[in-house]
This record gives C-alpha cells, structure tokens and sequence, in this order.
C-alpha cells in the first residue's frame, strides 16, 4: 500500500506490510538512536497487526488486509515549553473526536455516492464517541483508540484500530461493525487515513495554540457534540471493581465524565473506567 494522500498530511509515514504493534513500533524508534528522525505527528500503519492491544489489557485482533492499525506519535509544545503533563487526559478524546468526524465523512460521502435517483435521500447512520474513546456506527464499535505515555512525559503515542472492510464472518464481537458492512462498500483505507490524520492535526494545533485550554481551543465543545454518551444512562465499572449507573450528563475541563448517581442523585466525576450505554 502506498497511501499517498495520508503521506501529505504528517511529517513522516510508515507503512509496515505486518507487525505486532504500530505502537510498540512507534515507542521504539523514540527510544532509539534514531529518535530525532521522529517528529511530531509521525506515523506508523499496518493492515496487519498480530499482536494488537486495546484499552484494559484487551486484544485488538482482525484479519489481514481488512483493518488499519494506526499509530502516531505527538509531542506536545505550547508557545515555546512542552504542554504540562496534565493536559494529556485531553489528547485520548482528542483522538476520538478525530476519528469520529472523519468515519462520519467517510460514511456520509460512500452514501451519497451511492444514490441513484434525483431527489433521493441517502440512508443515514449515527456516528458518535463512546466516552473516552470508541467510536461507534448506530451503537456498533468500529474503532478503538489506545492511548500510551512516553518515558519521562516526553509526548505519547496514540494508537487506533478501525475495522475497514470486515464482513460479519469477521467481527470480533457481536457488538462490532465495520465500514464495509454500514455502506456495502469497501472505502478507500488511504481516503479515510488521510481525513482522520488531518482531523487529528487541526484539533492538536488547535488545543496548542490555546496553550492547552480545552475551552478556549474549542475541542471540549467538538468532543462533546461528538460524544454519543452524554445524555443516556450507563453502569460505569470503576477501578477497583465498584460499578456507578446513572446518567451521563457532561464533560468537565478535565474530560472527565460527570455522571448523576441513579440512587442518590450525586454527581460524580469518573476519570476512568469501562463504560457501558444502558437502553430501557
């Protein structure tokens, strides 16, 4: 694959026929050697990883050829300092929200292109952001994102898997979709690379050049009109084994998830943990 759309969009591109893990790979070449020859946005992609990851421990597995492990690598500078650590939690549902807008676009224009007849309506499908960073097609995951601190808060890799063209043989589980199965055509792998690498970009740029004020560089509004979780009710699994159901209510200048407990009607911040969209 040569990808030439996505080689446009970031400083340095990477694209490795199979490896075990875009970001193991990434993590690497920052320890290594040849660290400088990686600057910001570099990436790594695969249509075939073997030992991918997910978020709490969990294997990211799929077929060759038929899903994109991508990896890219950030160091955050605001003005002329890198960004305090403690604006990281952002870059995770900066992620997201990345990968949420460009699966929408790719999604929409496939079914657009598909409409035949004059005044015909294209059938619409709900994108949206599973806090903190899933990215689901009409409540089916079709893309994860996992996020990993480099050695001394030097910049983190972010690490994403979307499901390209899997057929419902493939699905890892029963709550997956894929591209291929929501518009009965394989998209272009590079077409939606190249939109979600430069999503990316312009959010980061953006969220820097407000020196990391999530409010002020209009990524907390852009992750909350993305985030599908905001409103409904969940059962989050907290660490530490303690479950919270309530409803989801807002993001706060951290990212965190404000959720009103069901049982007393606190409100509770969540940082973390694995979340789960409740329907009655």
């Amino acid at each position: 694959m040569e990808f030439p759309l996505s080689r446009e969009v970031v400083p340095r591109f990477e694209y490795l026929p199979e490896t075990g893990s875009t970001n193991d790979v990434l993590v690497a070449h920052t320890a290594g050697e040849d660290a400088a020859a990686w600057p910001d946005l570099s990436t790594v992609v695969t249509d075939n990883q073997t030992r991918g990851r997910g978020r709490l421990g969990r294997t990211w597995l799929a077929p060759t050829g038929k899903s994109l492990a991508i990896s890219v690598l950030l160091r955050p500078r605001a003005s002329a300092a890198p960004l305090p650590i403690d604006h990281f939690g952002w870059f995770p549902l900066l992620a997201g929200a990345a990968m949420t807008r460009a699966v929408r676009a790719v999604v929409e224009a496939s079914l657009a292109a598909r409409v035949d007849e004059p005044g015909e309506e294209a059938p619409r499908h709900e994108v949206t952001l599973k806090w903190p960073n899933d990215v689901l097609i009409d409540g089916y995951k079709v893309s994860g994102i996992l996020s990993e601190l480099l050695p001394g808060a030097q910049g983190l890799v972010i690490g994403a898997g979307l499901n390209v063209s899997l057929d419902e043989h493939d699905l890892p589980t029963l709550t997956s979709t894929s591209l291929l199965l929501v518009t009965g055509s394989a998209p272009d792998p590079d077409a939606v690379l190249a939109r979600y690498l430069t999503e990316l970009r312009q959010l980061t740029r953006a969220f820097l050049d407000a020196e990391g004020d999530p409010v002020q560089s209009g990524l907390l509004r852009a992750v909350t009109e993305a985030c599908g979780t905001l409103g409904g009710v969940v059962r989050v699994e907290l660490p530490g084994g303690t479950d919270l159901v309530g409803t989801a209510i807002a993001l706060d200048r951290s990212g965190r998830l404000i959720v009103e407990d069901q049982t007393s009607g606190e409100l509770q911040a969540v940082a973390a943990g694995d979340v789960t969209h409740l329907r009655y």
